[in-house]
């Protein structure tokens, strides 16, 4: 009887520093379990985005059009989860240009270089031409930007610095300004890279199988010269990619990428990351109307010194885009949750995601972090505004998911009949609740506009009086981009607008959402309106 307790004892310390030298094992050597990603990475609007790798960091560009501050910058550390860091512009010009409203126009599809030392942001305005911004940190400051070429319906530009020390430039041509598109053409820039020295040269003319040819990318490896170009048009096209031994040619050409029988339309426009541990990796856009042209990441290996983008399951050799995929092979993978733009509105900045319909006036908004709230002073629209799309200052950020809830809670502090404070959806159509100061009180109201971009006026009518200026107001977008609004008084019970309103993109733009405050009246003691915080769920 001994014997067996003894035996057990034995047994029983073994069993127990075995699993004790197993846990120390996991706790030194973790087990590595295959991680995945779904696409689209980012669904928001980050239209045409072009993407660096500087040692174990990614940093992302996309177009911004007319929003202030343009030129978003985004930063990753695995390819995947990106946090936007700073904008690049906190202007936009010629700056009297875009004092006012300039739908569509702007910052178009821009690209980023790492070179020397330095941060290098080419980008393009169709109306004026190509400029260039440069910084020896990512976060800034970001230089006053410099014209390297005046000129209308210049787009798209990206450099190149070749082994010998020369600069060259690639881009393509807007038809709306030039007259002409669905070429390339490369031109030689000076050793500062900040004015062009050479013949416009033509190196590429895809009328006949790439119509739209637009959005290039120049890079260089192995021998060969490689301009990877979108073609066939926004939400139908695919993937091009050159190559040539020679910077100006003749370019061998070959499709990539397609869609194939995926269901991501138009998968193209991107950028190639070499990344660390050597793996290859294309992102990209797909246009989804409504929400804009959201971010997606595919694995890109080479075959013959030529890219395939996706997975080529056919074997045909042009690649389909992927829907989910192992997570890239980076220094550093982390899990974080969606990065949805809430704003507890108490630092003394206003917050990264929101950007104004035209360059900001210093009266605005005020950040006022002793009290927690950033104040939005009601300001006189311009004499020609037919309704908000002619407004300045509206405060507006991207669709951040398919579907999402947008709470904020607000104080209305109207001073003079007919001033307004809205939460609204903006785009072509647009929709708001409102608070509304009358002669005899503040009223909700509910207002619509269909067609704005055409200058129509909206319709309003009235919810309800209200007893506070203090409110809760809701926004719930579903799957279908359909909108409702609601109301609360104590941040619990919501009372829901029986309107409900589809959202439609803007131009060149998916749809956005925010805050206007408006008055009609000149006066030295305007009213406006405190936001305390905003939180956006899935």
């Amino acid at each position: 009887m001994l014997l067996h307790q003894l035996k057990y004892l034995f047994f029983l310390t073994l069993s127990i520093y075995t699993l004790s030298v197993q846990a120390q094992h996991k706790k030194n050597y973790p087990t590595k379990k295959i991680q995945y990603y779904q696409n689209p990475i980012i669904h928001a609007d980050y239209s045409d985005p072009d993407v660096i790798r500087v040692d174990n960091d990614y940093y992302m560009v996309a177009s911004s059009f007319n929003a202030t501050p343009g030129l978003p910058i985004l930063h990753s550390i695995d390819l995947v989860h990106w946090n936007l860091i700073t904008h690049a512009l906190p202007v936009q010009i010629p700056i009297h240009v875009f004092d006012k409203p300039q739908h569509g126009n702007g910052v178009w599809a821009p690209s980023i270089r790492y070179h020397h030392n330095e941060f290098y942001i080419f980008y393009p305005d169709p109306d004026f031409g190509i400029y260039l911004t440069k910084a020896s940190k990512i976060t800034g400051p970001w230089s006053v930007p410099v014209l390297v070429e005046a000129g209308k319906g210049l787009i798209d530009p990206c450099p190149l610095w070749d082994d010998d020390g020369k600069v060259y430039l690639v881009h393509a041509y807007a038809g709306s300004r030039a007259g002409f598109k669905s070429i390339l053409v490369i031109k030689q820039l000076n050793a500062t890279a900040d004015k062009v020295i050479g013949n416009t040269v033509l190196v590429y003319d895809g009328h006949d199988i790439d119509p739209t040819i637009e959005g290039p990318k120049l890079y260089k490896q192995h021998g060969y010269y490689y301009i990877f170009a979108p073609a066939g048009g926004v939400g139908t096209g695919w993937q091009t990619v050159l190559r040539s031994t020679s910077i100006y040619g003749p370019y061998q050409r070959k499709v990539v990428m397609q869609q194939g029988s995926t269901n991501i339309n138009g998968p193209h426009q991107g950028a190639w990351v070499h990344t660390a541990s050597k793996q290859d990796w294309f992102i990209h856009f797909q246009d989804k109307g409504v929400y804009g042209r959201v971010v997606l990441l595919q694995p890109m290996q080479w075959k013959n010194d030529w890219p395939i983008i996706g997975q080529d399951a056919d074997g045909d050799g042009i690649g389909e885009p992927v829907q989910n995929y192992t997570m890239p092979k980076t220094s550093n993978i982390v899990i974080q949750k969606k990065q949805y733009f809430n704003d507890e509105c108490n630092s003394n900045k206003l917050g990264l995601q929101w950007q104004w319909q035209a360059n900001p006036k210093p009266n605005w908004a005020f950040c006022f972090p002793a009290k927690g709230v950033l104040r939005l002073n009601s300001i006189v629209p311009p004499s020609t505004a037919k309704n908000i799309w002619d407004v300045p200052n509206v405060l507006l950020q991207k669709f951040c998911d398919s579907s999402f809830t947008a709470t904020a809670k607000i104080t209305f502090v109207p001073k003079t009949v007919d001033e307004k404070f809205g939460l609204i959806v903006m785009g072509t159509n647009y929709a708001a609740i409102e608070l509304v100061n009358n002669a005899d009180g503040i009223y909700l109201a509910y207002t619509n506009c269909v067609q704005a971009d055409k200058g129509k006026k909206p319709t309003e009518f009235i919810i309800t009086k209200l007893d506070t200026a203090s409110l809760y107001l809701k926004l719930y977008v579903d799957s279908t981009a359909t909108c409702t609004f609601s109301y609360s008084l104590d941040g619990q019970v919501f009372t829901a607008i029986d309107e409900k309103f589809i959202a439609m993109p803007g131009k060149w733009i998916g749809a956005t959402f925010g805050f206007f405050c408006t008055r009609k009246i000149t006066t030295n003691d305007a009213g406006f309106a405190e936001i305390d915080w905003v939180k956006i769920n899935e």
